[in-house]
């Protein structure tokens, strides 16, 4: 097994879809066989606007023929491992490079670095996941002690535990929860998506919360555009039918309410959901059709 990166951009011409697989040439077979069973991190180059760097973690559970395309190749995402980093790391930026795999004898950046599959260090690896798994202490209210101090460790002498230490990270209930919380309340600029409220309590924290479209449970993976900001009078009904959203993000009460103008009014008066700051944050409708059908009361 080995750790590797991903290149991965919203305009590939590959079949990509980060959280279920990622589709490469023959030319990367070896380089992401040899990741099964092990974590990459996806990269999003430099030339595409607004980049992401390095903006997510998944684990590969396996590597087959795409059966669409003659000498393509699927990486399979094992379920529920997809992360989205609330921070994005930049290839080079106030802490020099991140990935130091890319360099060459003489501490230059080599051709490496336009691969689209590369393996990658558990040293980088760490560096990435630190940077890109930051807490902001001041951003979402305090829930737990030990879950704020979970990512923060005074000491690790062995390699081999700190590496353990990320992955464990990567795959902790707590900590995916509460840095999907940080991400999506981040998209949509602390506001509640469909009533338009903006709460931040005392202590200068957001009470918006983060509610997955798909729940975990069901196959919803932790992914932004899996998760919409609500808040939590508003969250409670989305999660239990009442309320609803088409593809175009018009708000759909349920006929099963038994107070429908009082929820009405409490909505945007627009009739639509707002849209989070960056329109590739926006719901998935493949994940809004899964509420309506499975969750939905019609």
């Amino acid at each position: 097994m080995a750790k590797g990166v991903f290149v991965h951009r919203t305009d590939s011409i590959y079949d990509d879809s980060p959280a279920e697989r990622y589709q490469f040439p023959r030319q990367y077979l070896s380089r992401a066989s040899a990741c099964i069973g092990d974590w990459i991190i996806y990269y999003e180059p430099s030339k595409v606007r607004d980049t992401r760097g390095y903006f997510a973690a998944a684990k590969v559970a396996n590597v087959v023929a795409d059966p669409t395309g003659k000498d393509m190749f699927l990486a399979l995402i094992e379920p529920g491992t997809y992360l989205d980093f609330p921070n994005h790391v930049p290839f080079n930026g106030s802490l020099g490079l991140v990935e130091r795999g890319v360099l060459n004898d003489q501490g230059k950046i080599s051709g490496r670095a336009q691969s689209a599959v590369r393996p990658l260090s558990a040293a980088d690896f760490n560096l990435i996941i630190d940077i890109g798994l930051a807490e902001d202490e001041d951003f979402l209210p305090r829930i737990d002690e030990t879950v704020d101090n979970v990512l923060h460790e005074e000491r690790a002498p062995f390699e081999f535990e700190i590496e353990r230490s990320r992955v464990a990270n990567l795959g902790s209930r707590l900590v995916r929860d509460r840095l999907f919380r940080r991400r999506v309340v981040e998209a949509y600029d602390a506001r509640c998506a469909l009533t338009g409220l903006k709460l931040i309590n005392g202590g200068g924290r957001a009470e918006v919360e983060a509610a997955h479209i798909r729940p975990v449970d069901r196959g919803g993976p932790d992914i932004v555009t899996n998760g919409i900001a609500l808040s939590g009078t508003v969250h409670w009904m989305f999660d239990r039918g009442l309320i609803g959203l088409s593809d175009d993000l018009q708000i759909l009460v349920s006929r099963q309410v038994n107070d429908p103008h009082g929820i009405s009014s409490l909505l945007n008066k627009s009739g639509f959901a707002i849209q989070p700051k960056r329109p590739l944050d926006r719901p998935h409708p493949a994940f809004l059709a899964w509420h309506r059908e499975y969750c939905f009361k019609h």
